[in-house]
């Protein structure tokens, strides 16, 4: 009985893990969006840490509901940034007055992805070597071929 009872568990622990999994069609190749999608975040990364603002622009979608969002626990600060003029005015106001590189954290080799379409929600941690410990949340979306982003929250634990 004993046996029987655990069988059951067991079978319904794996049909839970098999829903929760996103069964992406046929057409959708998982891995070269992926791939995308890692090449744009760790793109904009560089240029954001290179202080190469322009390129930074090109990986951002340029639309009134694009959020970017830092929670600071070392600091104990707070920035939360609505719509891309915002955005884009805070970046551009932050490597003004911040010229000098940071260091670049390591290449993000892999990320928790949900496809959605034409979106894709992405989340990682990451070590940033001036900042410390690092949980991103992605919000991407595909313009003309290429993800950008659209959404961004940083929590840095340090």
């Amino acid at each position: 009985m004993i046996l029987i009872v655990f069988s059951i568990a067991l079978i319904s622990c794996n049909e839970k893990v098999e829903k929760d999994m996103i069964d992406y069609p046929s057409a959708i190749d998982f891995q070269k969006e992926k791939s995308n999608i890692l090449q744009t975040i760790n793109d904009e990364t560089a240029a954001a840490f290179s202080r190469k603002y322009i390129k930074w622009k090109e990986y951002w979608v340029h639309k009134p509901y694009v959020t970017k969002t830092y929670i600071d626990f070392s600091k104990n600060s707070f920035s939360e940034t609505l719509g891309w003029k915002e955005v884009d005015k805070f970046v551009k106001t932050y490597i003004e007055n911040h010229p000098e590189p940071d260091s670049i954290p390591n290449r993000l080799l892999d990320a928790d992805i949900r496809l959605y379409g034409s979106g894709a929600w992405v989340s990682f941690e990451q070590r940033d070597p001036e900042r410390g410990h690092k949980r991103e949340t992605r919000l991407m979306e595909k313009e003309d071929g290429s993800w950008k982003i659209a959404g961004m929250h940083t929590t840095i634990y340090k």
